[in-house]
C-alpha cells in the first residue's frame, strides 16, 4: 500500500462523503457529525450539499454529505452538484461510501476518484448484510490494489466509524497521491497527447491524476468538461485538436470514446472485484428474495400495497382518538383557567377575546391533530425503514410510465407526502428537465402533511364511523389527480419518450426503534414549531380580521373578516362554501394548517363545540368538497418560492398556481353538485 506520511500540521479537515444513491453514506454523515439528515431507502434523499462538524482527537473535520452518485459525469442536477464539488472545491480527503453488497458497481466509482489526486477512505458499508449472506472480502488485499484505506463499517449500528474517522484524519493529514487507472496502451497514448494539448487550461487540469481525468472525460466526450476546458483556453484550435485525437483513437478500437473509457473502468472494477471478493458455492434465496416474492408480486404487489396504506390511515385515527380528545379536554380545561384568571383582573374585554378566542382556539385547534399525524408518521417511518417504500416506487413505475410520468418522479411524490418542499428539490434527480418540470408541477397535488389538520377535522366531524375511509379517499385521490393531470400534460406540453427508471432495491431492514422514534419526533416536532410560531401569528392576524373595525360583534357580518370573505364568497360558493371557507382557503395560502385555525377561530365565536360550529358552517357533502379544494388548489407559499428557484421561471411557476387553483374549483364543484343531483347533502 502506498506509504502514508503523516503532516501534523494539519489541523482543520474538510471531509466529502461520496458514493452511489443508498449506500449508506447519509447514515455515515450522520453518525459521525451527530446531525439528523433524513435518511430514506431510495436515492435521491440528499440533493444538495449538506455541510456538518465533528471533533476527531485535537482535529476538528468538517464533513460535506455530497448527493449520491454512480459516476462523475453527471446526467442530473444533483450528480452534478457532487461532481462539481469534487473537482473545484477539492476537499482534504473523500470518504467513498460503497454498498458491500455492491462492490462492483462501487469500484467503478472509485476507478474516477483515484483520477482526482485527493485522498480518499473507503468505508465498505453494510458488512453485516454481506457477512450474513457468507461472502468474504479481502480488505487487506482491496486496500493494496486501489491503493487506499479500506474499512468494514455498519452505519446503522455505528460498527467501524471510529476506525473509519481515524483514518480519515491519517490520510487527509498525509502526502498522499493513489495510483492511476491503466487504459491499455492506444488510450493512455492518446490520453498524454490530449494531457499536453491542455496545458494552456486552468491549474485544475495540471494537478496530478487531474489532468489525467479532464483528458480521459475530454476522450469519453463529456460536453460539460469540454465547455470547461475549451472556454478557459486560449488556443483556439484546441478543440479540433482534441477531436481529431479522439476520433483517431475511436477508428482504432471500433468504439465510441465514452465506450472506451467506461469499458475501461467497469474492467478494472470487475478485476479488482474478483481479486478479493470470495462467494459460496451456492447461494440461497435471502428472506429479502422469499418476502420480495409476495409484496413485489405482478398481481398481489399493489393491492397489499394499498391494504397496507388503508390500515395506516385507519390505525391513525383508531389510536388518535383518544390522545387527540384528551388534548382537546386540556385546552377547555386550559382555556377555562385562563378566561377566570382573565376575569379575576378585570382584563379589558379585547385581551380576552384575543387570548380565548384567537391563540387557544387557533393553535389550540390545530395541535388537537398532534396524536394522529404523530402515529401517521410512526407508520410511514417503519415503512420508508425497513426498505418497502422503494419496492413502491416499482410497483407504479408501469403505471407511472403509461400516464406520462418518469417512475423515479415516485421518489420526490412519496417525499411529497411529508412536505412538498424537498419533493420539488428532489426532483433534481431526474435527468431530464422536461420530466423534472412535468413532476414539479403535479406535485402540489400530492397530500403533503401540512393538509392532514384539515382532513382530520372535518372527517372527525361529519364522518366520525368513517373518518380512516375518507382519509384514505383523499390519499388515492391525490394519486389519482397527480397521475391524470401527469398524462394531459404529457400529451399537451412535453410529448416524447420518458427515460427509464433504474434503482436497486435495498434488502429488507428490522427498523431501529430509536431511529423510527427520532424521525416521528423531527417531524411531530417541526408541526408543533410551526403551531407555535407561523400558525399563532396567523391565529392573531384573523382573530384581529374578526375584531375589527372597533365595536363590531366578533366575527359577525360587519368584520373585515366577513368583509374579505363575502368579496370572495362567489368563487367558493359553487362547491357549497360561505365566507368563513373563502377566509380560511385564503389564509391556508401561508401555511396549510392555519386553515384549521382560521375555521376554529371565526367558526368558534359563540363558544361552541367543535362540532356544533363545524356544522354552522359546513354539511357532510360541502365539507367533502372544500376538503377536495384543499387538497389539490395553490400550495404554500414555501412551495410556491422554492417551484420559482428550480424552475429559474415565472411562467412555470404561475402556470403551477393556476393548474391547482382551475383543478381545484371544477373537481370540488362537480363532486358538490352531483352530490346535491343524487340526493346527497
Amino acid at each position: 500500500m502506498t506509504e502514508i506520511t503523516i503532516n501534523k500540521e494539519v489541523k482543520a479537515i474538510r471531509a466529502a462523503i461520496a458514493g452511489n444513491p443508498n449506500s449508506g453514506k447519509t447514515s455515515v454523515f450522520n453518525a459521525i457529525t451527530g446531525m439528523r439528515q433524513h435518511i430514506g431507502n431510495w436515492a435521491g434523499v440528499t440533493v444538495e450539499k449538506v455541510v456538518g462538524s465533528a471533533m476527531i482527537g485535537d482535529r476538528k473535520i468538517e464533513m460535506i454529505d455530497l448527493p449520491g452518485t454512480y459516476s462523475l459525469s453527471p446526467y442530473s442536477p444533483d450528480e452534478k452538484v457532487a461532481r462539481d464539488f469534487l473537482l473545484f472545491e477539492r476537499p482534504d480527503v473523500v470518504c467513498v461510501v460503497i454498498d458491500g453488497l455492491s462492490l462492483e458497481r462501487g469500484l467503478f466509482f472509485v476507478a474516477q476518484i483515484v483520477e482526482l489526486d485527493i485522498p480518499f477512505v473507503v468505508a465498505l458499508n453494510m458488512m453485516d448484510m454481506v457477512e450474513s449472506r457468507g461472502i468474504a472480502i479481502d480488505t487487506e488485499k482491496l486496500s493494496v490494489l486501489i491503493g487506499a484505506p479500506v474499512v468494514k463499517t455498519v452505519a446503522r449500528t455505528s460498527r467501524g466509524l471510529e476506525e473509519l474517522k481515524a483514518k480519515l484524519v491519517e490520510t487527509a493529514s498525509a502526502e498522499y497521491c493513489p495510483p492511476p487507472l491503466r487504459y491499455g496502451r492506444e488510450t493512455e497514448k492518446a490520453i498524454v497527447e490530449v494531457m499536453n494539448r491542455v496545458s494552456t487550461a486552468p491549474d485544475f487540469v495540471e494537478r496530478c491524476h487531474t489532468g489525467r481525468f479532464i483528458s480521459a472525460m475530454l476522450l469519453a466526450g463529456d460536453s460539460e468538461v469540454k465547455d470547461l476546458v475549451f472556454k478557459a483556453s486560449r488556443d483556439k484550435g484546441l478543440e479540433e485538436e482534441i477531436d481529431r485525437i479522439r476520433k483517431k483513437l475511436e477508428l482504432r478500437a471500433g468504439l465510441d470514446g465514452e465506450a472506451i473509457i467506461s469499458n475501461a473502468r467497469h474492467g478494472w472494477a470487475s478485476g479488482v472485484y474478483h481479486e478479493v471478493v470470495a462467494k459460496p458455492t451456492h447461494e440461497r434465496p435471502t428472506a429479502t428474495d422469499r418476502i420480495d416474492n409476495y409484496l413485489l408480486h405482478r398481481y398481489l404487489g399493489l393491492p397489499i400495497f394499498a391494504l397496507a396504506m388503508f390500515f395506516i390511515f385507519m390505525l391513525t385515527f383508531g389510536l388518535g382518538k383518544y390522545p387527540a380528545e384528551w388534548i382537546d379536554l386540556f385546552f377547555g380545561v386550559f382555556g377555562q383557567a385562563i378566561g377566570g384568571a382573565l376575569a379575576a383582573v378585570n382584563a379589558p374585554e379585547i385581551l380576552n377575546s384575543l387570548i380565548l378566542d384567537g391563540i387557544i382556539e387557533g393553535v389550540g385547534g390545530v395541535l388537537v391533530f398532534l396524536p394522529n399525524i404523530a402515529i401517521l408518521f410512526f407508520f410511514v417511518a417503519i415503512l420508508e425503514d425497513s426498505g418497502y417504500m422503494a419496492r413502491a416506487a416499482f410497483l407504479v413505475d408501469n403505471i407511472m410510465h403509461r400516464m406520462g410520468l418518469h417512475g423515479k418522479s415516485f421518489i420526490p411524490i412519496i417525499l411529497g407526502f411529508g412536505c412538498t418542499v424537498p419533493a420539488v428539490m428532489a426532483t433534481r434527480t431526474l435527468e431530464n428537465r422536461e420530466d423534472r418540470l412535468l413532476t414539479i408541477l403535479i406535485l402540489p397535488f400530492v397530500l403533503c402533511s401540512a393538509r392532514i389538520p384539515v382532513f382530520v377535522l372535518l372527517s372527525s366531524v361529519f364522518f366520525a364511523k368513517n373518518a380512516g375511509l375518507v382519509m384514505f379517499s383523499m390519499y388515492l385521490l391525490s394519486i389519482l389527480v397527480a397521475i391524470l393531470t401527469a398524462k394531459l400534460l404529457k400529451l399537451a406540453i412535453f410529448p416524447g419518450l420518458t427515460t427509464p427508471f433504474v434503482m436497486e432495491l435495498p434488502p429488507y431492514h428490522v427498523p431501529s426503534l430509536r431511529g423510527i422514534l427520532l424521525h416521528t419526533w423531527e417531524r411531530s416536532w417541526a408541526f408543533i414549531r410551526k403551531a407555535g410560531t407561523i400558525i399563532l401569528v396567523g391565529s392573531i392576524i384573523i382573530w384581529a380580521l374578526g375584531s375589527m373595525p372597533p365595536g363590531v360583534e366578533y366575527a359577525g357580518e360587519g368584520s373585515w373578516a366577513a368583509s374579505i370573505g363575502k368579496f370572495i364568497e362567489p368563487i367558493v360558493k359553487p362547491f357549497g362554501s360561505n365566507w368563513i371557507g373563502a377566509v380560511a382557503l385564503l389564509f391556508g395560502f401561508a401555511a396549510k394548517e392555519i386553515v384549521v385555525a382560521t375555521l376554529t377561530v371565526l367558526s368558534g365565536a359563540g363558544g361552541e363545540s367543535v362540532d356544533l360550529s363545524m356544522r354552522a358552517v359546513f354539511s357532510p357533502l360541502s365539507a367533502y368538497a372544500f376538503m377536495v379544494f384543499t387538497l389539490i388548489y395553490t400550495p404554500c407559499v414555501a412551495t410556491v418560492a422554492v417551484i420559482r428557484k428550480e424552475t429559474q421561471s415565472w411562467k412555470w411557476t404561475a402556470t403551477s398556481v393556476g393548474l391547482g387553483l382551475s383543478i381545484a374549483w371544477i373537481l370540488a364543484t362537480l363532486i358538490y353538485r352531483v352530490g346535491l343531483l343524487i340526493g346527497l347533502s
